[in-house]
């Protein structure tokens, strides 16, 4: 078994480990009224998606988004999150360095013995999630989980929904599909996201990813058969009938959309190996990306 399908059949186990650390960790998390923003590279940028949509949703303050590299100059917020797997990765830190003494800053990590642990004030790590894959996968949602307990969410049925996701077998139609195209709604939107990076890391597949009401506005135009639609959350009206007619096959899950990501994840390590690639050694990838 490689790393990466180790690392996601754990995933259960540390949600409810990250539900559980909310209570020794809550007073490094956002709190009720801040403005904020959640900030990280790659697989951390799209969780931050979700959670920015989720908290605001939730009522509980303006939440944007950003890829650390991309953060607005000079925007002021009472806090930032920074979600940072390995601790090191560059444009975190330098963002953390810059806006330190404007805002309140807070990093979650699977290892704060790293810079994180000195650039943040305050770092809530996760070791217990932390991955020797460079693909990442229970880190990620192992920390939106956190994010989402800290909402009020109670995660049990995620939970549930996950230990199902890894045994219930995949879709050969999937398996065997030439082109992917994963779509989500609100928070789910970046979900979708992280399934497509996943797809072209592991197995350097054809992926796409969009906003479930933005697909019919071009992209349905690469539907086909042999081809996947995944939607996480719920389907808009009428849009399963309209990939019907495009002849591509249509995934779907009533799962907590959390719990589909898992299946997604497994997805993308069944398309590396039918591919003769293996999922640990992702082309041109390296576990953190450190800039000179």
């Amino acid at each position: 078994m490689s790393f990466t399908q180790e690392e996601i059949t754990t995933q259960p186990s540390c949600w409810l480990r990250a539900a559980d650390a909310v209570e020794e960790h809550g007073g490094a998390l956002p709190r009720p009224g801040e403005d904020v923003a959640v900030v990280g590279c790659g697989t951390s940028w799209f969780m931050a998606q979700s959670y920015a949509a989720l908290r605001e949703s939730a009522g509980e303050g303006r939440t944007d988004a950003f890829a650390a590299s991309e953060f607005p100059p000079g925007r002021h917020y009472d806090r930032v999150v920074a979600l940072t797997r390995s601790g090191t990765t560059t444009e975190v830190l330098d963002l953390l360095a810059r806006v330190r003494g404007d805002s309140v800053t807070t990093a979650i990590t699977g290892d704060d013995a790293t810079p994180v642990g000195q650039a943040a004030d305050h770092v809530v790590a996760l070791p217990f999630a932390d991955e020797r894959s460079v693909v990442q996968t229970r880190f990620a949602t192992t920390a939106l989980a956190l994010l989402r307990t800290h909402l009020g969410e109670d995660l049990t049925g995620a939970v549930e929904d996950a230990k199902q996701a890894l045994v219930e077998p995949l879709d050969p139609r999937a398996v065997s599909a030439a082109q992917f195209t994963f779509l989500g709604s609100g928070w789910t939107c970046g979900l979708a996201e992280e399934a497509a990076l996943k797809m072209r890391e592991a197995a350097g597949a054809w992926t796409e990813s969009y906003p479930a009401m933005e697909y019919r506005h071009g992209p349905i135009s690469i539907a086909a058969p042999g081809r996947v639609v995944w939607v996480f959350g719920p389907v808009p009206p009428g849009l399963s009938r309209d990939i019907a007619h495009t002849g591509a096959t249509l995934v779907h899950s009533p799962r907590d959309p959390l719990a589909d990501l898992v299946r997604a994840q497994r997805l993308a390590v069944a398309v590396a190996e039918a591919a003769g690639l293996d999922p640990d050694r992702p082309r041109n990838l390296t576990r953190s990306v450190v800039l000179a």
